[in-house]
């Protein structure tokens, strides 16, 4: 009797032990890595096509299950000041619009995955649902990407479409109202998390 219950013990712990093994391997975190993330908003003007990019983001992607692509929860954060044209003059407007004075950042945070399709080889498609806050506008907004796995790395690849007024931002003038910037803007986004 004595023997049994020695070994139910031992078998009762290992399985445990197993069980918390599984969740920590199974639930990881990782952080997004600024210098080898691009995200880059292309628009239009009267004049030509622009592009402005983003050199300072911040983030968290967390996972349920690494191995199936079960997201948890996205974080980004991208400071409103660190995009750059490469031309002071439009960085001056691209923050007036954006009330970078009272609106510091731009956020994203996922509200739900919709639906996860396996490409294979740590590949997936992703169908979601998140918060885009700009310039103090908060909107859930449906978002497509595709996230490539490694046990040390997740690499985050999309593009959205979306309008400025949808945010309460008014498209930048320039050079006394002769220069217009076009609503829609586009968002490309390749962002590493280690």
């Amino acid at each position: 009797m004595n023997t049994y219950k020695k070994i139910s013990t031992r078998v009762l712990s290992l399985m445990v032990l197993f069980i918390m093994t599984a969740n920590l391997t199974q639930a990881q975190e990782f952080n997004l890595a600024n210098g080898e993330s691009t995200l880059t908003i292309l628009g239009t003007s009267s004049l030509h096509d622009w592009h402005i990019d983003a050199e300072n983001q911040s983030g968290k992607i967390s996972f349920k299950n690494l191995e199936a692509g079960q997201i948890e929860k996205v974080t980004i954060d991208i400071v409103a000041e660190s995009l750059k044209s490469g031309k002071s003059s439009m960085d001056k407007n691209t923050y007036k619009a954006l009330k970078t004075n009272n609106h510091k950042n731009i956020s994203f945070q996922l509200a739900e995955v919709k639906n996860v399709v396996s490409k294979g080889n740590g590949a997936f498609s992703v169908t979601a649902t998140g918060y885009l806050t700009i310039a103090g506008t908060k909107k859930l907004i449906p978002l497509d990407f595709t996230i490539n796995t490694t046990k040390a790395s997740v690499k985050l690849i999309g593009e959205k479409k979306i309008k400025m007024t949808d945010f309460n931002v008014d498209p930048p003038k320039a050079m006394f109202g002769t220069i217009t910037t076009g609503n829609d803007i586009t968002i490309k986004f390749s962002t590493i998390f280690k």
